[in-house]
């Protein structure tokens, strides 16, 4: 049996009333974790979902925010981790003193 379905990319932005109600019924809790990436030349990618109606096979290009970490993010997290291992060395001295003390007694 040949599929004689057309083959669509399209933008979610565009993406009809029918085609938003559909997307809806085949990822009820939402799309995010049903993302695919999609190569293009040059190394360039898009995220999409698929979905497929008696008439298509859509491909739809979903917007995708991407967390990218900066050195900016890195040097807060550095010195949020010295910070930490700071107030840790402070809570072994205080033990040290408060075992001194309870030797001394």
């Amino acid at each position: 049996m040949q599929n004689n379905r057309k083959k669509l990319i399209i933008n979610y932005a565009n993406v009809t009333p029918d085609l938003l109600e559909a997307i809806r019924k085949k990822y009820p809790l939402g799309w995010i974790n049903h993302t695919i990436k999609v190569p293009l030349s040059g190394g360039a990618f898009f995220f999409a979902i698929t979905l497929d109606t008696d008439e298509a096979s859509y491909l739809i290009k979903v917007p995708v925010k991407i967390d990218t970490k900066s050195d900016k993010d890195e040097d807060f997290f550095d010195s949020a981790l010295d910070l930490k291992e700071g107030d840790e060395r402070e809570e072994d001295e205080d033990k040290e003193k408060s075992g001194e003390k309870e030797a001394e007694e």
